[in-house]
């Protein structure tokens, strides 16, 4: 194979890797994806420091 058929396959490769997505438009969206991951991380984090209060209050009226 010369360079050029090589050059030519790992394009499609990567053409067919980001299905079909610009390499801009799949940075993007993985930016994006990572931005809702983000939120959900702090939504669990906020969700575990409620329970954890709540766990800790019914602990304090037990030692009362």
């Amino acid at each position: 194979m010369s360079k050029n058929d090589l050059a030519l396959q790992a394009d499609k490769m990567l053409e067919a890797a980001l299905g079909g997505l610009t390499p801009h438009q799949a940075l993007l969206e993985a930016s994006l994806a990572d931005a809702a991951n983000v939120d959900e991380r702090a939504a669990a984090r906020e969700k575990n420091r409620q329970r954890a209060l709540l766990l800790l209050a019914e602990i304090e009226k037990t030692l009362d």
